[in-house]
């Protein structure tokens, strides 16, 4: 059938799936390669990452309650500032989150199996959450819930397990940029860092889902990341003194240095590990999903994928055609290159939310206009700070999306 969705989500479930998206992509992922490019100035690029998350926020929960369509930035950027805007925004959306999904897929691997095992346990992980997707989005929320708290609960069990048992490793909390990177090491790792905060986009995107979505869409953003930052300026503080940001930059698994070789801990940090990463990708693939299916609705990506199941009224197509291509790339993708990949497009469609929201009349504003030359300034000023791969990719990457746009889609305004 031609696609519908199902307007049945509360604030609650909004809430949920964007706390579940974030939590299972900052806490157990990214803190190695932020560590590697800012050393102990980490604390420095997680408040610029911060800083960054915020002003984006609010300017996705200010174009949300104009806007309450699936999409997101996809739909504000057509109706904002023209067709290829909105085009630029959603395909950077689409290759920036799977990306995501693959760097979450690895980093579920890396603590639940080992290293023969890796690539099989990720690519059955998609699948798996593919498959609750599939079943419908009341389905996925109650099971982000789910997942999220457990994760939370293992992270609480984690952090006082490393607490009770004191430094191992001689960090320190604070120390401002030095060395060969310096700043721009700092830029770098807040640019890594801001990948952990993007799941509040999974809310905005399922616009058609949420119940009175001009008041819960806004409130959901803001209390999510509001929570996450919470967690994240707690993890943050706990590795750095208890680890050290010499040993942190070199593991896979970050957490677990918390809880040594207590094998009591270790279960409970696994499960929780497995809970955040799967809450992650369940809000990571449907935000892919409502995404694409606004594109193919208006022909910005083939129309075939215009369709959602008559039943369950998810986007079947799509969530099929996106685990048969991840199948693909976590043959043969690493973290640290899916992290820095996923940044550039993120970062990039987050740009055009904030010009998007910078052109809102007064009536439809809730947020000084300050905050969004902020977001867009930054997030510019952290896609050049990547590192230099990631920006070929992704600069690569969306030159194909524009080549096929101009020559296989509609003329654009």
């Amino acid at each position: 059938m031609r696609s519908q969705l199902s307007r049945s989500l509360g604030l609650a479930d909004a809430v949920a799936i964007g706390v579940a998206s974030m939590v299972g992509a900052g806490v157990f992922a990214v803190w190695a390669p932020a560590a590697a490019a800012a050393g102990g100035a980490l604390l420095i690029g997680l408040a610029l990452a911060a800083l960054v998350a915020w002003c984006n926020a609010t300017s996705s929960a200010q174009l949300a309650a104009q806007y309450p369509s699936a999409g997101g930035t996809y739909l504000y950027g057509r109706e904002r500032l023209g067709d290829w805007p909105g085009f630029l925004a959603g395909w950077s959306f689409v290759i920036g989150k799977t990306a995501s999904v693959a760097a979450m897929a690895m980093t579920l691997a890396a603590y639940l199996a080992p290293d023969a095992w890796r690539v099989p346990v990720a690519i059955a992980s998609v699948w798996a959450m593919v498959a609750i997707n599939l079943l419908g989005v009341t389905r996925t929320a109650r099971a982000a819930m789910v997942l999220g708290s457990v994760a939370l609960l293992s992270l609480a069990v984690a952090l006082i397990v490393g607490w009770q048992a004191g430094p191992t490793g001689g960090g320190t909390l604070l120390v401002l940029p030095a060395g060969s990177a310096g700043w721009y090491g700092v830029l770098q790792s807040a640019g890594l860092l801001f990948f952990a905060f993007a799941g509040y986009a999974r809310v905005a995107t399922m616009g058609e889902e949420v119940r009175d979505p001009r008041r819960t869409i806004g409130r959901a953003i803001v209390v999510a990341l509001s929570v996450v930052l919470v967690v994240y300026a707690v993890v943050a503080v706990s590795l750095l003194l208890l680890v050290g940001s010499d040993r942190l930059a070199t593991t896979s698994a970050p957490l677990a240095l918390l809880v040594g070789d207590r094998p009591g801990a270790r279960v409970v940090l696994v499960i929780g590990a497995g809970a955040a990463v799967g809450g992650a990708l369940l809000g990571l693939l449907s935000g892919i999903g409502r995404t694409w299916l606004a594109m193919a609705r208006n022909g910005d990506l083939p129309r075939f994928f215009d369709h959602t199941h008559p039943r369950t009224r998810v986007p079947h197509r799509i969530d099929l055609t996106l685990a048969a291509a991840l199948t693909v790339i976590l043959l043969v993708a690493d973290l640290r290159g899916a992290i820095g990949f996923s940044s550039f497009g993120v970062l990039l469609y987050y740009a055009v939310a904030n010009a998007a929201a910078l052109t809102q009349e007064p009536p439809e504003r809730r947020y000084p206009r300050a905050w969004q030359v902020i977001g867009l300034a930054l997030c510019l000023l952290l896609i050049v700070t990547l590192p230099w791969q990631s920006i070929l990719g992704g600069v690569a990457v969306l030159a194909a999306g524009v080549l096929w746009r101009r020559l296989a889609a509609a003329p654009l305004r």
